[in-house]
């Protein structure tokens, strides 16, 4: 189990751009599933137990959806952005979905993937994309949902994370700021307050 958390807390978030693009491709190229999945993890920051619960009927029938997080077992409100919402109704016409009860990212054997199985395809998109991440998991969207909350924010960067670190369920801010690696970047620009 320690190994896992590990895992999580070497995860790297992807640039909001590179992102998207990303999502555009795997559309364009007929990966429908892994397109959606991207654009779940990276524009609502859940966790992938959680992403994988999710139904076209959530998706598609509101402008926000309500689940119970696996890990926590708390409630969770989520907004889905409106652009976002074409790309799902875009996603669920291309794969000609009959059932909106199915949930959402199945096998060709119509079981739900496991987290195991998702990581295996993500490395195989990092490759075929070239993508420049060094930890690409699951977990890279999550962190890339943070970082564009928090690098949208502006002045109000604080207040990005407090919102955040509540999102997450962190006990503090600081445990937001490790885990979107602002901490480190903060340290080190102490540095360059120093004069020669």
């Amino acid at each position: 189990m320690k190994q896992m958390n590990h895992r999580y807390q070497t995860s790297d978030y992807m640039e909001w751009d590179t992102a998207m693009s990303l999502i555009r491709k795997l559309y364009r190229d007929g990966n429908y599933r892994m397109s959606l999945l991207v654009g779940c993890g990276c524009f609502f920051g859940l966790r992938i137990s959680d992403i994988l619960t999710l139904t076209w009927e959530m998706l598609l029938s509101d402008d926000k959806f309500v689940l119970n997080e696996k890990k926590t077992g708390k409630r969770r409100v989520v907004k889905i952005n409106s652009d976002f919402q074409q790309h799902i109704h875009k996603c669920h016409d291309a794969l000609n979905i009959q059932n909106d009860s199915e949930k959402c990212f199945i096998s060709q054997k119509k079981m739900v993937y496991s987290t195991q199985r998702i990581n295996v395809l993500l490395k195989l998109i990092k490759k075929q994309y070239n993508l420049k991440i060094e930890h690409f998991s699951t977990h890279t969207f999550r962190k890339t949902f943070g970082r564009k909350v928090f690098e949208s924010a502006g002045e109000n960067a604080n207040m990005a994370l407090i919102k955040l670190s509540e999102l997450f369920n962190h006990s503090n801010v600081s445990i937001t700021k490790i885990y979107l690696g602002i901490r480190e970047k903060e340290l080190l620009q102490t540095y360059d307050l120093l004069d020669f």
